[in-house]
């Protein structure tokens, strides 16, 4: 069996049987002899349904004796009928990959980034510029609203101050650097200080 020149490969088989029959291919020294064996074995024990040790150390496992003749001699012709089906196939299921290849190369290449590059930088750029306006006229809008409430306020303090009070004729009188809000507040001899609209003058309280 350790004979190369006998056989390229073997065939270990037997017909059906009992189970004490198929015993020897459950063997040890039969089993590591298979495995250990440098040429191949296909292993026909029994029926299909028989299963031995040898089956499972074996390269191939055949049902049957004739099956394993079969694997070991195959029709060249229907090998090579195989052979051209499955180059026939492979090469339909590349042309097939190509066209979808194509196809999806065509669409990508015809997309208006790839066309027109400079197109979608200046769609960019009009973009950008409507931003910036936009941008311009909310600062400008929310500045013309600050600057009305400003004006607003500065006309109500005005209003209130007592220097425009002045300008209607009125006068501010101070004693001692403090301010006269009433006669009670006076008294005869008192020097008092009158401030105008322009410009300050003294006075005598004589009554």
């Amino acid at each position: 069996m350790n004979d190369k020149k006998l056989a390229d490969v073997i065939i270990l088989a037997r017909g059906g049987g009992s189970l004490e029959d198929l015993w020897p291919f459950n063997e040890e020294i039969v089993a590591r002899a298979i495995y250990n064996s440098e040429i191949p074995i296909v292993s026909a024990v029994g029926h299909e349904t028989d299963f031995t040790i040898s089956d499972f150390v074996s390269d191939l496992r055949a049902p049957t004796p004739s099956a394993a003749a079969e694997l070991v001699n195959p029709d060249i012709y229907e090998l090579q009928n195989k052979v051209n089906t499955l180059k026939e196939r492979a090469r339909i299921g590349l042309n097939k990959k190509l066209e979808i290849a194509k196809l999806k190369y065509n669409a990508v290449s015809q997309k208006r980034v790839l066309t027109e590059p400079l197109l979608n930088i200046q769609n960019y750029y009009l973009k950008l510029d409507g931003f910036i306006k936009q941008m311009e006229n909310i600062i400008n809008l929310k500045t013309s609203e600050a600057k009305k409430v400003f004006t607003e306020k500065v006309s109500k303090l005005d209003a209130l101050s007592p220097l425009k009070t002045l300008t209607r004729g009125y006068a501010i009188v101070e004693k001692d650097t403090k301010l006269i809000k009433t006669s009670k507040d006076l008294k005869k001899g008192d020097l008092v200080e009158l401030k105008f609209s322009e410009g300050r003058n003294k006075a005598e309280i004589v009554e």
